[in-house]
C-alpha cells in the first residue's frame, strides 16, 4: 500500500444473503466446537492472538492508517488498546462462573453462565481495528462465535484481525468478516440464527437496527453519536485544561463519538483559555498520516469533508465566530492534493441553540461557550438528546465530583479526557445508546444465566 488520498485502494464485493448465511453457518459450525472448550483453552487463544498483534503492531498500525486516515501516531495507540483488550478478556475467561445457592433441606441451586450463541458486530469507520477487537474479545472469551461488519468506507484492517485470529488457533469460522453496507447489515440482522448485535455508529442506524432486532427478540449493545460537554472551571490547571480540549476534539481528525465538543468556560478565564486553545491548534501538524511528526491526517471521504464543512458554514450565518481553522487544507506534498483535510476549528461567540452546539458535527470542530455558575454550566450541559460522554477540570475534587455525579452521561472524565482503557465499562445514556463495551460488564452482555434448582429430598405435591 502507498499513501495517495482520494483514491481507491480496493475493491470489495458486498456480501449478499447467500454470503451472510454462509458466515453465520460457519460461525455456527464454529461455536459448537468453542463453547465447549474451558475458559482457560479459550483463554490460551486469545493471549497468542494479543501476542501476534503485539509483534505485528507497526504494520497494523500503517494498514489502519491507510485504511482510516489518521496519523500513525494515533493509530499505533489503536492497535496498543486492541491487544490490551484481547489480553484483558483472555484474563477474565478462565474465571467466568456462576453461583451456589443452599436451599432448604439440603437443596440447592446453582446458576451458570453461558454463551449466546453467534454474535453479530457492525464497526465504525473510526477506529475499524480497535471497535472489532472490543466486540469480539468479550464475545469470544465467554464462548461465542461472531460475524463481524466493518464499515464500508474501511474494509482493510478487520480482514486481517480474522487472520489472525485463525493463526492463534480459533476453530475455522468462529470470526467471521462480511462486507457490504446495509443491505448486508439487514441480512445479519434478520438472520434467525444470530443470538445478538451489538452496533458502534449513528443513531438513525442504531434505531433501524433496534426496529429489526425487535422483531427476533434479539438483544443489542448500541454504541452511538454524542455531543458531550467539557466543562473548563477558573480553578483547573489552564495548560492542562488546554491539553484535555485539544484530546476531546482533535483525535482522529475529530472523529469520535466521545469528544466533548461543547467546551464550557468559566467566565473569569474564557479570554485567557480561549487564546491558549487557539495558539495550539493553529499548530497543530496536517498532513501525510504516515509521517512521524503528523498529528492531524485526512477525514474519511469527500461526502463526509462537506458535511462538516457545512456545519462551520452554517455556524458563521447563526453568529458563532471563526477564530481559527474551518477551511480546507492543501498539503505542499503534490501526491496529497487529492486528500480530504481541513484546518481544525475552534469557534467562539456560541449559544446553546446553534445547530454547531446543538448536533454531532464528528470532525476536528471544537465549539467554546462561556458560563458563570456551577449550577448553571450543568443544567446546560445535560441539555442535549445525547449522554455518552462528559467531562470537568478542576482543582476543587469535591467540585469535580459533585459535577460528574450531576451529569447524565455513561462515561465522564476529571482532569483528563478521551481516555479509554479496556478495564473500564464503555457505553453512554440516552440516545448515546444501552450496552457497555470493555470492563467486566461487557460479560453481561455476551452471555446469559441459566438457573438450576435441585430438590434432594421428596417432591410435596399441593395436587
Amino acid at each position: 500500500f502507498k499513501m495517495c488520498p482520494g483514491r481507491v485502494i480496493s475493491k470489495l464485493l458486498c456480501s449478499g444473503e447467500k454470503e451472510v448465511n454462509l458466515a453465520v453457518q460457519s460461525a455456527k459450525a464454529a461455536f459448537k466446537i468453542w463453547s465447549q472448550m474451558s475458559g482457560m483453552e479459550r483463554s490460551r487463544v486469545l493471549l497468542e492472538a494479543a501476542r501476534i498483534i503485539r509483534e505485528q503492531r507497526e504494520e497494523i498500525a500503517t494498514l489502519e492508517t491507510i485504511n482510516n486516515g489518521k496519523s500513525i501516531f494515533e493509530a499505533r495507540v489503536d492497535i496498543d488498546i486492541s491487544w490490551q483488550c484481547l489480553e484483558y478478556y483472555a484474563g477474565l475467561a478462565g474465571s467466568l462462573a456462576g453461583e451456589h445457592i443452599q436451599l432448604p433441606g439440603g437443596s440447592f441451586g446453582y446458576t451458570r453462565r453461558e454463551p449466546l450463541g453467534v454474535c453479530v458486530g457492525i464497526g465504525a469507520w473510526n477506529y475499524p481495528f480497535q471497535i472489532a477487537c472490543w466486540k469480539s474479545a468479550p464475545a469470544l472469551a465467554c464462548g461465542n462465535a461472531m460475524v463481524f461488519k466493518p464499515s464500508p468506507f474501511t474494509p482493510i484492517s478487520v480482514v486481517r484481525l480474522a487472520e489472525i485470529f485463525t493463526e492463534a488457533g480459533v476453530p475455522k469460522g468462529l470470526f467471521n468478516v462480511v462486507q457490504g453496507g446495509v443491505a448486508t447489515g439487514q441480512f445479519l440482522c434478520h438472520h434467525p440464527d444470530v443470538a445478538k448485535i451489538s452496533f458502534t455508529g449513528s443513531v438513525p442506524t442504531g434505531i433501524k437496527i433496534m426496529e429489526m432486532a425487535a422483531k427476533g427478540i434479539k438483544p443489542v449493545t448500541l454504541e452511538l453519536g454524542g455531543k458531550s460537554p467539557l466543562i473548563i472551571f477558573s480553578d483547573c490547571a489552564l495548560e492542562n485544561a488546554v491539553n484535555g480540549a485539544l484530546m476531546a476534539n482533535f483525535l482522529t481528525q475529530g472523529e469520535v463519538c466521545c469528544n466533548g465538543t461543547r467546551v464550557f468556560v468559566e467566565r473569569k478565564i474564557l479570554d485567557v483559555f480561549t487564546k491558549e486553545v487557539v495558539k495550539r491548534t493553529q499548530k497543530i501538524k496536517i498532513g501525510d498520516p504516515l509521517l512521524e511528526d503528523t498529528r492531524m491526517g485526512a477525514l474519511i471521504n469527500r461526502p463526509h469533508l462537506d458535511r462538516v464543512q457545512g456545519f462551520i458554514k452554517q455556524a458563521k450565518e447563526q453568529g458563532a465566530e471563526v477564530l481559527c481553522g474551518g477551511d480546507l487544507y492543501v498539503p505542499d506534498d503534490p501526491k496529497l492534493k487529492n486528500g480530504y483535510y481541513m484546518q481544525p476549528c475552534v469557534l467562539g461567540n456560541c449559544t446553546d441553540d446553534m445547530t454547531c452546539v446543538k448536533e454531532e458535527i464528528f470532525g476536528p470542530v471544537m465549539s467554546i461557550l462561556p458560563f458563570d455558575t456551577e449550577e448553571e454550566v450543568v443544567e446546560r450541559a445535560n441539555t442535549t438528546k445525547f449522554g455518552l460522554a462528559g467531562g470537568v477540570f478542576t482543582r476543587d475534587i469535591q467540585k469535580a465530583h459533585r459535577v460528574v455525579a450531576a451529569l447524565k452521561a455513561g462515561m465522564c472524565f476529571i482532569n483528563n479526557y478521551n481516555i479509554s482503557p479496556v478495564e473500564l465499562p464503555f457505553g453512554g445514556y440516552k440516545a448515546s445508546g444501552f450496552g457497555r463495551e470493555n470492563g467486566r460488564a461487557a460479560i453481561e452482555y455476551y452471555s446469559q444465566l441459566k438457573t438450576v434448582c435441585v430438590e434432594m429430598g421428596d417432591v410435596e405435591s399441593v395436587f
